[in-house]
C-alpha cells in the first residue's frame, strides 16, 4: 500500500515517495542431482550418524555417558546435505547441543566423538565438554553450545571474522525451532544484514521445542519468514530429503558468496527420540512418530533412490555392516581410553599463558 501524501512546511502536499520495489530474492532451490557415488556417500554418512546415535543411546543407558545427551536420530539429512556443500578448512560451522551428527557429517573421527561423549582424554574436547560441547578449531567447528540460541550470535561473530579477514569463508549457524524465539537471534539478524555478513542461518525445525510443538510456541510457525523484517530472505526446505537439502545449500551459498548478505533456511525435519535421553516424549503419540518413519525417513528415501539407480540390496547391506563395525570400534575405543588427568581441570581456561 502506498504512503499517503504529507503536508510540507508551506502547507502544500508533498508527494509520497514511491513504494519500495520488491527486494531481490534467491531463486527457488532445485533438488540436487547426484551421481551414484555421491548418493552412496550421502547414504553412508546418514547411516553412520544413525548407528552412532543408537549406540550412544545404549551407552547412556549403561552409564558410560553422563550428563545430558541429545540424539540426532531422524534429522540426518540436514547435516549431511548441508555439510557436503561447504568447503572444509574455509567455511565455519557452529551449532547447539544436538551436535554429534554435525561433527560426523563434517568428517571428524567417530572415535574422538565417542570418547568425548564418555568423558575420555582422547575426546575431541579432551573429555571436558561431553555431549553438548564438541569443538574443533582444526575443523573450524566451533561448538556445541548449551545456551539456547547463543550460537546464533557467536556464529554472526564468526561471519564477521570471515568478512574482516576477507578469507572467502561462510559461517553455517544451526539452531532449532525453540531457539527461533530468542531475542538474541533477532539482534544478530539485524547486524548480519546491516553489515552483509556471509552467514547461512539454519533453523532445524524438528517440530518440538523440547516438549512444546512449534504450533503452540510460535505465533508465526512458518519460520523461514522470521528474517523478513530484517530483509533477510528465507527458504523452507524438506529436511527429510538429503537431495532437497543439498540443493538448498547450493542456492544459499551462491547468494551469500555473492556478497548479498545472510540467508535463512528452515529445514522441516523430525526427531524420533525425545528432546534428550531423559525425555520420555509423552507429548506426542507413538503413532505420530511411526507415521513419520514410514513416510519420510531420510535414510529409507536415499535407499529407494539408490535401488532405482541400480544399486543392489547386498551392496547396501555391506555398507550397513561396515558402519556397524566402525561404531563398535568407536565405542570400544571410548570405553578403553583413560579419563583426563586431574590437572586438566586447570587447562584451556585462558588463551594467555599463565
Amino acid at each position: 500500500m502506498a504512503k499517503a501524501a504529507t503536508p510540507n512546511s508551506a502547507g502544500a502536499e508533498t508527494p509520497a515517495p514511491p513504494a519500495t520495489p520488491n527486494r531481490e530474492r534467491p531463486p527457488e532451490p532445485k533438488r540436487y542431482e547426484p551421481t551414484k557415488e555421491e548418493l552412496l556417500g550421502f547414504y553412508r554418512e546418514m547411516l553412520l550418524i544413525r548407528r552412532f546415535e543408537e549406540r550412544a543411546g545404549q551407552l547412556y543407558g549403561l552409564g558410560f555417558i553422563g550428563g545430558f545427551c541429545h540424539l540426532y536420530i531422524g534429522q540426518e539429512a540436514v547435516a549431511v546435505g548441508l555439510q557436503h556443500a561447504m568447503e572444509p578448512g574455509k567455511d565455519s560451522v557452529i551449532t547447539g547441543y544436538r551436535d554429534h551428527g554435525h561433527m560426523l557429517a563434517y568428517g571428524i573421527d567417530p572415535k574422538l566423538i565417542m570418547a568425548e561423549l564418555t568423558g575420555r582424554a582422547a575426546g575431541i574436547s579432551k573429555g571436558k565438554g561431553g555431549s553438548m560441547h564438541m569443538f574443533s578449531v582444526e575443523h573450524k567447528f566451533y561448538g556445541g553450545h548449551g545456551i539456547v540460541g547463543a550460537q546464533v550470535s557467536l556464529g554472526t561473530g564468526l561471519a564477521f571474522g570471515h568478512k574482516y579477514k576477507k578469507d572467502g569463508g561462510v559461517c553455517l549457524a544451526y539452531f532449532g525451532d525453540g531457539a527461533a524465539n530468542q531475542g538474541q537471534v533477532y539482534e544478530s539478524f539485524n547486524m548480519a544484514e546491516l553489515w552483509k555478513l556471509p552467514i547461512i542461518y539454519v533453523i532445524e525445525n524438528n517440530q518440538y521445542a523440547m516438549g512444546t510443538s512449534v504450533n503452540r510456541s510460535s505465533a508465526e510457525d512458518q519460520l523461514y519468514r522470521r528474517g523478513e523484517s530484517f530483509r533477510i530472505p528465507g527458504i523452507q526446505v524438506d529436511g527429510m530429503d538429503v537431495l532437497a537439502v543439498r540443493g538448498a545449500a547450493d542456492t544459499a551459498l551462491e547468494w551469500v558468496r555473492a556478497g548479498k548478505g545472510p540467508i535463512l533456511l528452515e529445514l522441516k525435519t523430525y526427531r524420533y527420540r525425545g528432546h534428550s535421553m531423559s525425555d520420555p516424549a509423552k507429548y506426542r503419540s507413538r503413532e505420530e512418530v511411526q507415521a513419520v518413519r514410514e513416510k519420510s525417513d531420510p535414510i529409507e528415501q536415499a535407499k529407494r533412490e539408490l535401488e532405482a539407480m541400480g544399486v543392489a540390496e547386498d551392496a547396501l547391506k555391506k555398507i550397513d555392516t561396515e558402519i556397524k563395525r566402525i561404531v563398535v570400534e568407536a565405542a570400544d575405543f571410548a570405553e578403553q581410553s583413560p579419563e583426563p588427568e586431574p590437572g586438566e581441570l586447570y587447562t584451556d581456561i585462558l588463551v594467555e599463558t599463565y
